[in-house]
């Protein structure tokens, strides 16, 4: 139980500098996850693609003028939505574990 413990606070120290909070135990349990664990900054949407496959869905940011891909991630019958933002080259600038409708609700509020 303490290792867990500190593997939680050692996560939530990590993330904590994002201007938004996210779970950390959804990192724990979604780690492994292509989307979460090789999608980088920069990538192309083609290249999300092939990590991730196709989203669920794709919607225009209409703060930042890119797009963004709603995923739904499930591990062990546990489903946690998941996005992947695109800046207007078509470029990764962003990805957490909430929906696209989230982050941009997130987005107009800085």
């Amino acid at each position: 139980m303490y290792k867990h413990s500190l593997a939680v606070l050692a996560v939530a120290a990590t993330i904590s500098g994002c201007s938004t909070f996210e779970n950390p135990t959804d990192y724990v349990t979604f780690h492994n996850e292509p989307l979460v664990k090789q999608v980088d900054h920069g990538m192309t949407q083609d290249q999300v693609r092939t990590l991730g496959g196709p989203p669920s869905s794709e919607v225009r940011n209409n703060v930042t003028g890119g797009t963004c891909n709603n995923y739904v991630l499930n591990v062990d019958g546990v489903e946690q939505p998941y996005y992947v933002n695109f800046d207007v080259n078509g470029r990764v600038d962003s990805k957490g574990f909430m929906s696209c409708a989230q982050h941009q609700e997130n987005q107009r509020r800085l």
